[in-house]
Formats: C-alpha cells, structure tokens, sequence
C-alpha cells in the first residue's frame, strides 16, 4: 500500500474511534492526530475539516456496503435462490465488525448532530442495488409489485429488524448461523407477500 494510503487510512480509523466515543460535536483533530500518530498538518493535508472526515468516514461505510451487497436479478432463474445470494450478501455485511462499527457511528452522529445526516442520507441514496434487483425482478414478472419502494423496504426491514437493529444498539453482531436462519425466514416471508405464486 501507498504511503499516503496507509496515512489516510490510519487517520480513518483514528477518526472513527474519535467519533465512537466522543461524538461528532466532541471530537477533536488534535487527538485525532495523536490516535493515528501523525501530524496534526498530515490529517489537514487529507482531509480540510472535521466535517470532511466524518464524510469520509461515511463514504468508506457505504462503498463498503456497494462492494458487498453486490447482487443483480437474471431473468429466468428461480427467484428463491437469487433471493437468498441477496440476504446472504447483506448478511455478510452485517456480520462485519468494521462495518457495524462504521454504522453505529453514523447513526448515532445523525441522531446526534442533524446537520451531519445530509452526508449518511446522500450515501445511502447511492444504495440502488435493493431497488434495482427488485425492479428487475419486477419487470421479468417474478414478483407482484405495484410499488418497488414498498417491496424493497420490506425485503431490508425483514433482514435488519433481527440481524441489525438489536446489535448495533447492544454493541454485538449476528453469528453465521443465525444470519442465514434471518435470511431463509426472510425470504419466505417475502415471497409469501410478493410471489406466492412461487412459493
């Protein structure tokens, strides 16, 4: 890795901590400095201002997020499995310290600190994979959706309101074996509601 690489993402993660513990209106680029054992000039150099590392950070989340959940619908496969590699891909990214980490911090810095939920809202837009698997699917008339926005949200809430919600307010995260028992449910769930004819 670059030098300069391997600085940035020292101040990343530096800055990540800052955040966790601090929050947002707390944190400091001083000790930001000192956590990455850089220069309080080299974190500058990177980044402008404590609101542009915050973006960064939240940009880093969400690419994580992009890379991941990667997952596009093919027309004439059965639906269940595809489905399922969807859940699967989410759960993957939920079960990833890192990311659970970089989530509880944005979160907690957007109920914080409304004036930062501009960056984490506009990442998150960037977020189409769910809509686009489901218009896609849509379209091939494998699901019975009128609205694509209920069908996606559904399809998100039914993964995160066990494999989310409850850890990145206790602090933990899924186990595989839970993760894919949360997947199976979910896809049943879902294709009882949008594809019973597949069921």
């Amino acid at each position: 890795m670059p030098p300069l690489e391997e600085k940035r993402l020292q101040i990343l993660d530096a800055a990540l901590e800052e955040f966790q513990q601090l929050g947002f209106a707390g944190a400091s680029m001083d000790r930001i400095a000192e956590r990455a054992k850089v220069s309080k000039r080299t974190v500058y150099n990177h980044f402008e201002s404590k609101e542009a590392l915050f973006n960064a950070i939240v940009g880093v989340m969400f690419e994580e997020a992009r890379q991941t959940v990667n997952v596009s619908y093919v027309p004439g496969k059965p639906l269940r499995d595809q489905l399922v590699a969807l859940g699967r891909a989410e759960g993957q990214l939920l079960q990833s310290e890192r990311f659970m980490n970089l989530a509880r911090m944005a979160l907690g810095e957007t109920m914080r600190a409304p004036q930062v939920a501009q960056a984490v809202q506009q990442e998150a837009d960037k977020m189409v994979v769910f809509s686009d698997f489901m218009t896609a699917a849509r379209d091939a008339k494998a699901i019975q959706a009128d609205d694509i926005e209920e069908a996606t949200s559904q399809f998100i809430a039914l993964l995160k309101s066990k494999a989310f919600w409850p850890h990145v307010v206790s602090g933990g995260r899924v186990g595989a074996e839970e993760m894919e028992d949360i997947v199976q449910s979910s896809v049943r769930t879902f294709m009882a509601r949008f594809a019973p004819d597949q069921r």
